[in-house]
């Protein structure tokens, strides 16, 4: 079977055990700031599992999209060093809530393994809890016998682990349960130990045996002092990762060996004119193989290359696939054209592949070329700090500075690692992992710290339920309370999604008033955040007025309406290949990101204002029903890049303009918007721009401030509107042919004060200094002075001090020769200087700059220049 078969297969057969088979969740996570990408099958039903979310269906199955690029999973550096780590898989599972338990958990899987698939019934072996005294739980031993009932698997072959192999939690506190592996053993070939004393076993260090399936059994709740409670219901949670599944069936030693890669390894091996085989042309194939996956499947979802969050993991992938295409001698962007050969393989399974594929690959080759130009850069950086390692003679490029070139510049470690090999040193690993769990650790806590914030998991029951659709205020019933936080049974507050804000407004009654401030979704909880203004705190079941602030509303609701109404503007506008990438819709602007990859002309805005601002005068009816997903699509309506949908979406629809899946709220009809004006437009990232937008009184200040500028303006330079831009544009003409003029003036003074410089050079051990402080307007300017004294002195050293502002500059220049025989450093030289001076600084050997707060020790410091040279000779 190939690889579209055998998941077929796998959904197939969970379907006709009565599953709802329920497609794969984006792999951006959809509310869960502790989350950078979906990194397993469970994550989507967290939830669930915690009591926020209310289950629809008892049994699920689904192959879900994951990425793991770090953490205890998954190391990004190893990923095409072995032949089984991945850093975009496919989680097979299937899901039990409250409903079927371990017998037809482990029977099915069994079926599945032996009568569907065919794998050999005496190769397969099962591990189960062996019991943990700490936990005071005991051995698994319902799980085994119900594996000798419901299976014929050999006795002999049904083995006990302890808490490390065969224990599943959540994390430090909530639903936890005993698990039951299945391995699989491939034969003695898979082993690659080479010990005399080696014994391949089960759960063993060697590719023998291999796990293919794990079958989570969640019956415990460990609360905060660590102890474990029996959960009233209890759950299963499978999971067999597809890769590893398709190897076996396909008797391959390698993932990469399987028809999941293979359209890919032929296309880099055309591209390349390389074989795939071992080696380091091999890691290269399997990084880019690997690699052009989790990029593809993260940008169809919504997921954009940047410099934070899981834009900045995005982006170390892409660059290391990059470096291992080096390795190929591929300089050029070629990444995006690996996308084709991807959708042709999986484009079927996942439709956004296909949906998207044009966009996909303009954001690789957008951030392939971005990354061609930093490169450049990283590699000056690296020369200078080889060159200070190579110095110090210990042969060890400092870890830290590893670290530097891959925070800043997005070198992978590898890439930094063949650099330093080719220099004779090796790179500081230890002091890089230190540099890098210390950055895990502060983006960790950040993350905690927000979902905590937000965490209500003692809330259980019925979810909130919103009606603010139809109305601004109702009574309704307290279901939790607690300093800063109530939940209602209904609410006209709208939970902040989609792009839209929470509303604000008041809860109340005879004995209290409390100021909501926002309005989240914590599960399916509708959370109310703000403080008590008055009164004595409500208690659960207060019947209490809740109110929201209908002018914040009625402002955010023309806002949301703009958006569609400048979606479907610029798709007629500029093409088909735009859609929405993110949107925030407040009560006093919007803005709307979207995906195009130039910037948008003078013209071309004035088109889109023009469009929208029609659709709105012609007061059109916006209007929205409730359809079942298909047929939602079917009629065209618009779905969000990265967005999960229920079965049952809300389609909103501007008539005859526009459809859109979306909840959020809307005007009854777009005359109520007003005036729209678009105030700025920029890029957010490669093949992402950015409009900012006013509707309404907002728009009417906006406009009215820009005539008062237009009108004192005009006043000013003593014309009419009409010739104001005329009469700037001849205004800065001047200006440029004035300052070209100083320039000159500027350059003639410039040598005059060189030669008089040059003229009280000192000799100091044979090495000419010059030395003085200057009168400069910026940085560059004492470069340009920097150039002048190099060349005007031939051989020798230059430092000159200016003072700008409330801060002092040096700049050092040494000349080639100096740098050969007598190994100066114009870093070395000008850091010491400004030392002097209460600064530091640094830069290359030939040139370069430092900074001090102490303005008054300008003159001691270039005292101390000859001294400090003299020390430097090497």
């Amino acid at each position: 079977m190939i690889a579209n078969e055998i998941r077929k297969s796998f959904l197939d057969f969970f379907k006709s055990k009565n599953h709802h088979i329920v497609p794969s969740a984006p792999v951006v996570p959809q509310d869960d700031p502790t989350l950078l990408f979906i990194n397993a099958g469970m994550n989507p039903f967290k939830d669930i599992f915690l009591g926020n979310r209310q289950i629809q269906y008892p049994r699920i199955a689904d192959s879900q999209k994951c990425i793991r690029v770090s953490g205890k999973h998954n190391d990004l550096e190893q990923v095409g060093r072995d032949t089984y780590h991945h850093t975009f898989f496919e989680m097979l599972g299937n899901w039990s809530f409250g409903d079927y338990f371990k017998a037809e958990a482990i029977e099915w899987a069994w079926q599945l393994l032996t009568e569907t698939w065919k794998l050999p019934k005496e190769r397969l072996w099962a591990t189960i809890f062996a019991g943990d005294s700490k936990d005071k739980v005991p051995a698994d031993e319902e799980a085994a016998a119900e594996w000798l009932k419901r299976t014929d698997i050999a006795p002999e072959r049904i083995l006990q682990f302890g808490k490390k192999d065969n224990f599943w939690e959540m994390g430090d506190t909530g639903p936890c349960g005993p698990c039951s592996e299945i391995h699989f053993d491939r034969g003695p070939d898979y082993c690659d130990k080479t010990d005399s004393d080696h014994r391949c076993d089960v759960n063993g260090s060697c590719g023998r045996y291999i796990e293919l399936w794990n079958l989570v059994f969640i019956q415990y709740n460990r609360d905060e002092k660590n102890r474990l409670h029996p959960l009233p219901a209890k759950h299963v949670d499978t999971g067999a990762g597809l890769e590893r599944v398709v190897a076996v069936l396909q008797n391959k030693k390698s993932n990469y060996d399987t028809d999941i890669f293979a359209p890919i390894i032929e296309e880099i091996a055309t591209m390349t004119g390389h074989g795939y085989k071992e080696g380091e042309i091999g890691v290269a194939f399997r990084v880019l193989c690997d690699h052009v996956r989790a990029l593809a499947f993260a940008v169809a979802d919504g997921a954009i290359p940047g410099n934070e969050g899981r834009g900045y993991v995005l982006r170390r992938i892409l660059r290391r696939a990059a470096r291992f295409g080096r390795v190929l001698s591929m300089h050029e962007p070629f990444i995006f054209k690996l996308v084709m050969p991807l959708v042709q393989s999986m484009g079927d399974a996942y439709p956004e592949l296909k949906i998207r594929r044009e966009y996909i690959e303009k954001v690789i080759r957008a951030e392939e070329e971005s990354f061609g130009r930093t490169l450049d850069r990283g590699i000056e950086i690296f020369e200078e700090k080889a060159q200070a390692a190579i110095a110090m003679g210990k042969g060890l490029f400092p870890g830290r500075d590893a670290f530097l070139l891959h925070d800043t510049y997005g070198f992978p470690l590898d890439l930094t690692q063949l650099m330093a090999q080719e220099k004779n040193l090796s790179v500081d690993v230890k002091a890089f992992e230190k540099e890098m769990a210390g950055q895990r650790e502060r983006s960790n806590r950040r993350r905690d710290a927000e979902y905590r914030a937000l965490d209500l998991t003692s809330i259980k029951g019925s979810s909130s339920k919103f009606v603010g659709y139809e109305r601004d205020e109702m009574h309704t019933t307290v279901l939790h309370y607690d300093a800063q936080r109530i939940i209602l049974k209904e609410t006209p507050f709208y939970a902040e999604s989609g792009g839209q804000v929470g509303d604000t407004g008041t809860i109340e009654n005879e004995h209290f008033k409390f100021k909501v401030d926002t309005t989240r979704y914590v599960g399916e909880h509708i959370v109310h955040f703000g403080k008590l203004a008055s009164g004595t705190p409500p208690k659960v079941n207060d019947r209490v007025l809740a109110k929201i602030d209908v002018d914040k509303r009625r402002a955010t609701e023309r806002n949301h309406t703009v958006t569609h109404l400048i979606h479907r503007a610029l798709r007629t506008l500029l093409g088909e290949h735009v859609h929405q990438a993110g949107s925030l819709v407040a009560p006093d602007y919007m803005r709307f990101d979207f995906t195009h990859f130039e910037k948008m002309s003078s013209e071309q805005i004035r088109k889109i204002e023009r469009m929208v601002n029609d659709t709105i005068l012609e007061n059109r009816m916006v209007s929205w029903q409730y359809l079942p997903l298909d047929k939602a699509k079917a009629l065209g309506a618009m779905a969000l890049f990265g967005e999960k949908y229920e079965e049952q979406v809300r389609v909103v629809e501007v008539e005859d303009f526009s459809r859109e899946l979306c909840g959020g709220t809307h005007v009854r009809q777009t005359g109520e918007i007003g005036p729209f004006v678009i105030i700025n437009e920029s890029a957010v990232a490669a093949g992402i721009r950015r409009i900012e937008c006013l509707t309404g009184l907002a728009a009417l200040d906006y406009l009215s401030d820009k005539a008062r500028l237009v009108q004192d303006s005009s006043e000013l330079l003593g014309c009419s509107a009409a010739e104001l831009s005329q009469r700037i544009r001849k205004l800065y003409q001047e200006r440029k042919e004035l300052e070209g003029e100083l320039r000159k003036i500027k350059r003639v003074g410039s040598r005059d004060l060189v030669q008089d410089i040059l003229k009280t050079v000192t000799k100091i051990d044979g090495i000419n200094i010059a030395t003085a402080k200057v009168d400069v307007g910026s940085v560059d300017e004492l470069k340009q002075y920097g150039d002048l004294i190099r060349d005007g002195l031939k051989s020798g050293v230059g430092v000159l001090a200016a003072v700008l502002g409330d801060k002092v500059n040096f700049i050092c220049v040494v000349t080639k020769d100096l740098i050969e025989t007598k190994k100066l450093q114009a870093g070395d030289i000008v850091k010491k200087v400004a030392g002097f001076a209460g600064g530091s600084g640094g830069g290359s050997a030939h040139m370069a700059l430092a900074g001090a707060k102490d303005v008054d020790k300008v003159r001691d410091a270039l005292s101390h220049v000859a001294e400090i040279v003299r020390q430097s000779v090497r």
